[in-house]
Order: C-alpha cells, then sequence, then structure tokens
C-alpha cells in the first residue's frame, strides 16, 4: 500500500515543488536554463518510455519473434496517434510563443498554455497507473518497485516541468499565487489519470502490454512534437543536449537499479 501511495502522489509532489519555485526566482527563466531543463524533461521520459514501458511490454508477451514485439508495435503507434489526435482537437499554447494550436476558441493565452501542459501530462498518468496495477497483480515483469522507479523518474522530471509553466505565467503579469496555482493544476491530470487506470485494472491487465506500449507512444510523442524542437530553437541548443543525455542516464539507472 506504501509503495501505491507513493507511485500516485510522487510524480504530483514533482510538479507542484517546481511550480513553487515561482516564489524564489524572477519573473523568468534564464534561457539556458530553461533549454537545459528541458532537454532534462525529454531524457527522462525517452528511458521510461524504454526500460519501463517497452521492454516490459515485450517481455510479457512471452512469444518469439514478430509475434513478441506485435503488441509493442500497436500499442505504441496507437499512443503516438491519440495524442496527435488530442493536438489537433484541443486548444492549446506552448512556451515559445508561437500561434496557438488546435481549434480556434476563446480562451485565454494562460488557460491554453495550461491546457498545453496537461496533454503533455497525461501520458506520464497513464503510464504510472498501467505500471502501478500490473505490480498490484503481482505481475512477473511489473515490480512494485518498477513501477515506484517509474513514477520516481517522472517526479523528477515533473520539477523542471513545474517551473517551466509557473515561470512564464508569472512573466505574463499573473500574480506569483496564481502562476503556482495553475503550475499545480496542470499535474493533477497524472494522480487522477493513474487512479482511474487502477480502477479498471481488471480491464486493463488483459491488455497490459499494448497499454504499456501506449503509453511510451505518447510520452514519446510529447518529447519528438515539443520538448525537443523546444530545445534546439535559438542559443544554448547544445545544454538542452546535455540536458537530454543527464535526464536519459538518470532515468534508465533508476529504472535498472530499482526495478
Amino acid at each position: 500500500m506504501n509503495g501505491l501511495i507513493l507511485g500516485l502522489l510522487l510524480p504530483f509532489a514533482g510538479t507542484t515543488l517546481g511550480a513553487a519555485c515561482v516564489f524564489l526566482m524572477k519573473k523568468e527563466i534564464a534561457p539556458l536554463l530553461q533549454k537545459t531543463l528541458t532537454g532534462f524533461a525529454a531524457g527522462v521520459m525517452v528511458a521510461a518510455s524504454v526500460w519501463s514501458l517497452l521492454i516490459p511490454s515485450i517481455e510479457m508477451t512471452g512469444k518469439e519473434g514478430i509475434a513478441s514485439v506485435a503488441p509493442a508495435i500497436v500499442g505504441f503507434l496507437a499512443g503516438i496517434f491519440f495524442l496527435l489526435l488530442l493536438d489537433l482537437i484541443v486548444p492549446h499554447q506552448h512556451l515559445d510563443n508561437g500561434p496557438s494550436e488546435g481549434p480556434k476558441s476563446h480562451l485565454s493565452k494562460t488557460a491554453k498554455l495550461v491546457f498545453a501542459i496537461t496533454l503533455h501530462n497525461l501520458p506520464e498518468g497513464m503510464a504510472v497507473g498501467v505500471a502501478l496495477a500490473g505490480a498490484m497483480e503481482n505481475n512477473s515483469y511489473m515490480s512494485m518497485a518498477g513501477a515506484v522507479a517509474l513514477s520516481i523518474g517522472i517526479a523528477i522530471q515533473n520539477f523542471p516541468e513545474g517551473a517551466i509553466v509557473s515561470m512564464p505565467l508569472r512573466s505574463a503579469g499573473n500574480s506569483r499565487r496564481k502562476s503556482f496555482a495553475m503550475g499545480t493544476l496542470s499535474g493533477v491530470v497524472e494522480p487522477v489519470g493513474a487512479i482511474v487506470t487502477i480502477l479498471l485494472a481488471s480491464f486493463v491487465l488483459p491488455i497490459l502490454p499494448y497499454l504499456l506500449a501506449f503509453a511510451a507512444g505518447a510520452m514519446i510523442y510529447v518529447v519528438v512534437e515539443e520538448l525537443i524542437p523546444e530545445t534546439q530553437e535559438g542559443k544554448h541548443s547544445n545544454m538542452g543536449t546535455i540536458g537530454f543525455a543527464i535526464g536519459f542516464a538518470l532515468m534508465m539507472t533508476l529504472d535498472v537499479v530499482l526495478g
């Protein structure tokens, strides 16, 4: 039970602590630091997708050849196209201050920014929920320690993400409290998504290999579509690459050692 509670709360705690940086820092994050943190988040997500989701998805099939990777392929591509669909139908605004994406709406820029981050957090909540559901059923390929390791990695990744959300909101003229609240709320989808997944465990477990790969595909979509491009625009792109390497190495270590 302790592992379950930790798994559910750690990612949200990471977002909340990151959003709290708005009380400690100036109105803007230095571009060098923002690129480093964004690259770090991308590295964690890629490593988590591989070691915590895709590899267990393949191992669970217990088959050889193409049959062993078929669920991973189907789930991975489904996750990619699901996030692509959400990108098309949900109005949102990215951190680069470019034009709004999705259908036209009268929502404020702040609301659209929070929607964008919520879309980023959705696959992470799903990933934690699927991993915890598998661990609770004593699945030999998904241990509670491994699920908590995934949760820790996402919590670490969520810390800079929370700061990257709240600081631009502050620089846009919002109060510190409002910026903190909006940054924190963007992470609520993670524990909610995880809890819903666990409650549906009886339906989830028969298709667990597909769902693990689905969560991986959704996270990789976020990395390729949003995070990597943000690290490579303008100056200090090399710091985004360094941040990615550090995040990838850290998450890989957590998963191998704790999983």
